[in-house]
């Protein structure tokens, strides 16, 4: 018999194979380039929120010559609307805010279903 952890793994790809997940794509800018360190970590709070299938906070790779605005990327994958909902009722959520919209200039989100 495999681990609980294989079992819930194999739970979550069935999943993603069989119905939609939401995609949740937030791109962030950080106002002084000496914050982004901070607002990096206060978006890495987001990653221990239980309600995402898959969240990942990640920087800018700056491959793009057209534009730059964009230093942080924050990407989660949702069963559906009421865990999308409950991720941003969370206090890690709350928790991330405080953090980091004092220090951030532009902020996007995007919400969406892949078919």
């Amino acid at each position: 018999m495999g681990s609980p952890e294989v079992a819930t793994a194999a739970r979550v790809l069935i999943d993603r194979e069989t119905r939609p997940v939401i995609r949740h794509v937030v791109f962030f800018s950080v106002r002084d380039p000496a914050d982004l360190d901070t607002v990096e970590a206060g978006l890495k709070i987001l990653e221990s929120n239980p309600h995402a299938l898959r969240l990942a906070v990640r920087r800018d790779l700056g491959r793009d010559d057209l534009t730059g605005e964009v230093d942080l990327v924050v990407y989660g994958e949702f069963a559906d609307e009421a865990a999308l909902a409950a991720y941003k009722a969370h206090p890690t959520y709350a928790a991330s805010i405080a953090v980091v919209r004092p220090l951030r200039d532009l902020r996007i989100a995007v919400d969406f279903v892949l078919d």
